[in-house]
């Protein structure tokens, strides 16, 4: 049997841009990991001693005979590319060969491997630049174990520029934790001086997983969905996953949590992670970010890895083409429909609601977790306090305020159609500031000078054109913001108001018109929109699961 580890021909040498970047704890464990999950390993185990500077990375995989063994360490060498034309049909984690070279001129390295096939494992002990030192065999189960030991010991000062141990703890957690959302089947047991750190269960899919690495987020208050799409030049299909927070139930106060994986490693797309935050616009309240996890697995040839040497950056070709179709898979993974919502048993407000109630009765009654009905099929039953739209479901009962699921309305349609009308008489406006002036221009307001201090507005917004009040609501217009902030200040304005009677019919048009919206959630401002209870929190609620014979002493 031939050896699988090769020494690349030197034109591919040439065409690899940079080595391997071993510039931390965080970094090792990276590369020791990726060649774990190269090796197709399901269990993962680090432990680290940061004090001793000694990493180990232990794995399941398929692991390595001794002729590999003997060329692991040698500088591009890799069992993943062959020649050139490799390069842009990476499909491993790991390729330019260099991770292990670049660690024995930095570190003390020996590996532990029994190929899976074999009968017998092999310890090799490699020294500078990759040369075997001492080989023997062992008696080990079939994986890998990589121990890394006096890492940097050669390099005074690059110990001394590291962080402090507790921040290059945090970078490797930080490390395994994005790993770990690219590969959500596999175990990780993560151990600091011999004692268990943290661990990461494997998952059937990474929106499982998720709750796991922030534990505030229920299962409910995510929506994940995987899509089959074509390539843009090809007949090869890609798949895109996305686990996107729920607007209405969870965001965050930075980006920290928009993540791009493409074809099983996180990276920094900017472009991609701008269009996440795109499609989130008009969804989440202001200075709030969204929770989103994009991971697309499309063909090596539509990406080159040589953006930046650590492979954490990347181009994409036919990059239009993929930012039209994350932002429709965001779309239809923000809508309700009973197809691709999965509620959560409770949301924070519900229990919050149903404590408030259970507070003020005789009894108390803690809930345990359901499923909150689909949003299918609403049927108008009521208005309450003029506010709220009761509705009707099948599987429960909804709470919908129709002011802001109005401007939900008004606003995507302002978006899809903004109309600008003549207006005879003009709309006069007294004492405008240049700034005020220059705003109504710029959102193609037709305004002139009248006389002193009096301006005449020849043309509005369709929506407003009935409106009594809509010289205050070009004034209001005029006080800054983008097209956008003026779309949204129109639809507030013109939305029905709060404390409005209403009858069915018009409740039951406002449902049909807002569940059809592309972002039913929330309002522009970023509020909840609606308020679900469901069925059996209701009977659990007013006992009606109890025995007759219990409920009366019997």
């Amino acid at each position: 049997m031939t050896s699988t580890i090769q020494a690349l021909p030197q034109e591919v040498v040439y065409l690899i841009t940079a080595g391997e970047v071993i510039d931390s704890f965080a970094a090792v464990v990276r590369e020791l990991v990726e060649n774990a999950l190269d090796a197709g390993a399901t269990r993962i185990i680090v432990s680290l001693w940061p004090q001793q500077w000694r990493i180990r990375v232990a794995d399941n995989g398929c692991g390595m005979k001794l002729d590999d063994l003997q060329q692991a360490a040698s500088s591009h060498s890799t069992s993943k590319i062959r020649c050139s034309e490799d390069l842009w049909k990476i499909n491993s984690l790991g390729f330019r060969g260099e991770a292990l070279h670049s660690l024995t001129t930095l570190a003390d390295v020996e590996i532990f491997s029994r190929a899976s096939s074999g009968d017998v494992g092999w310890r090799v002990v490699y020294g500078e630049g990759g040369k075997v030192k001492q080989v023997e065999a062992t008696a080990i189960a079939p994986g890998t174990v990589v121990t890394v030991s006096n890492l940097f010991a050669n390099c005074a000062a690059r110990r001394q520029g590291l962080p402090a141990t507790a921040q290059q703890m945090k970078a490797v957690q930080a490390t395994i934790q994005n790993i770990a959302l690219c590969h959500p089947q596999v175990t990780w047991q993560i151990w600091q001086d011999e004692r268990q750190w943290f661990t990461i269960s494997k998952a059937a899919t990474v929106g499982q997983l998720l709750p796991q690495l922030l534990p505030q987020v229920k299962q409910g208050d995510i929506q994940e969905l995987t899509l089959e799409i074509p390539n843009p030049d090809n007949n090869q299909q890609s798949t895109l996953t996305l686990v996107v927070g729920l607007p209405d139930r969870c965001h965050r106060h930075r980006p920290d949590w928009v993540r791009v994986a493409i074809n099983g490693r996180m990276v920094k797309s900017p472009e991609l992670e701008q269009t996440i935050l795109a499609a989130f616009h008009r969804t989440l309240p202001r200075d709030r970010y969204p929770i989103c996890f994009l991971h697309l697995i499309i063909s090596p040839d539509q990406i080159n890895w040589n953006r930046n040497p650590a492979k954490s950056e990347i181009y994409l070709n036919e990059l239009n083409y993929w930012q039209e179709q994350i932002t429709q898979a965001i779309n239809q993974a923000l809508r309700l429909s009973s197809a691709n919502i999965k509620e959560s048993v409770h949301t924070t407000r519900v229990s919050q609601l149903l404590k408030a109630a259970e507070d003020k009765g005789s009894y108390n009654v803690n809930p345990k977790n359901s499923s909150l009905p689909t949003p299918h099929a609403l049927k108008a039953v009521a208005q309450v306090n003029n506010t709220y739209i009761v509705a009707e479901h099948s599987g429960g009962m909804w709470l919908v305020e129709q002011h802001i699921a109005h401007e939900r309305v008004l606003y995507e349609q302002l978006c899809d159609r903004w109309q600008l009308i003549p207006v005879e008489p003009p709309i006069i406006l007294y004492q405008l500031s240049p700034a005020q002036i220059a705003q109504l221009q710029r959102i193609s307001l037709d305004i002139e000078p009248f006389g002193e201090q009096l301006w005449a507005v020849r043309n509005l917004p369709a929506m407003l054109h009935q409106r009594e009040d809509c010289a205050d609501a070009i004034l209001e217009l005029s006080w800054g913001g983008d097209l956008q902030t003026a779309q949204v200040a129109v639809a507030c304005r013109s939305a029905i108001r709060n404390g409005t009677p209403m009858s069915l019919p018009e409740m039951q048009k406002l449902l049909d018109d807002w569940q059809r919206t592309r972002n039913p959630r929330t309002c522009p401002h970023g509020r909840p929109i609606y308020l679900s209870l469901d069925e059996s929190a209701l009977s659990r609620f007013f006992r009606r699961h109890w025995v007759i014979g219990k409920s009366h002493g019997i």
